[in-house]
């Protein structure tokens, strides 16, 4: 049985999202991050960040939430979540879901902690202007690269859809996108309404 260590409104969406689309048995434990529960010893034996997501299979502990979602497409190829090795459509899947983490992620999070999370006195207004600059020209990428395609590579869906969906979810529900990138609008509308989506933010 797979198990996936969870939190609302966390990374750990992510694989909780293709696992529904995957449809196989899964545990969720969820854990309550304002109790300190992901920094328990028991947990961090699991997962030595202190952090979520993790997945358990049998006797390996991963974290990371793009491993551990690269790793389940891997895990059950015949869901059809990840092209297949060696073909340039994998190149590019690779690269999409690296792009969510080191392009797409960075400035939405400093976007988040310097207008929402931290305390005024806290914020910093010149990181913000970058943050939003960045996160522009980044976005732009994407709604170029959509047009003519369902998803992001095409017309499978596949788990970079599910890194990239999640973090634009993340950047629309927090207010950082603006109606000039149609193509991202219908994109993460098409996402966010898949039935599986819907399972994994649930509850």
């Amino acid at each position: 049985m797979l198990t996936l260590y969870h939190s609302n409104q966390s990374r750990s969406v992510r694989p909780r999202w293709l696992l529904e689309e995957i449809g196989a048995p899964y545990e969720v434990v969820r854990l309550n991050l304002g109790a300190q529960e992901h920094k328990r010893p028991e947990y961090l034996r699991i997962n030595p960040n202190g952090t979520v997501p993790a997945l358990v299979d049998g006797d390996l502990a991963l974290f990371e939430s793009a491993a551990i979602c690269q790793y389940l497409a891997d895990r059950f190829p015949e869901k059809r979540l990840a092209p297949p090795v060696g073909t340039p459509a994998r190149g590019l899947y690779y690269q999409w879901i690296h792009y969510a983490m080191a392009s797409l992620e960075p400035p939405i999070v400093t976007l988040f902690l310097h207008t929402i999370r931290l305390p005024e006195a806290e914020r910093n207004a010149t990181l913000v202007a970058e943050a939003r600059a960045r996160l522009g020209a980044v976005l732009d990428v994407i709604e170029r690269a959509l047009p003519g395609r369902e998803f992001i590579l095409g017309d499978d869906f596949t788990a970079a859809d599910v890194m990239v969906g999640s973090t634009l979810g993340w950047a629309r529900a927090f207010g950082m996108m603006d109606d000039a990138r149609p193509n991202i609008a219908a994109y993460v509308t098409k996402l966010t309404t898949r039935p599986a989506f819907q399972r994994a933010s649930a509850d």
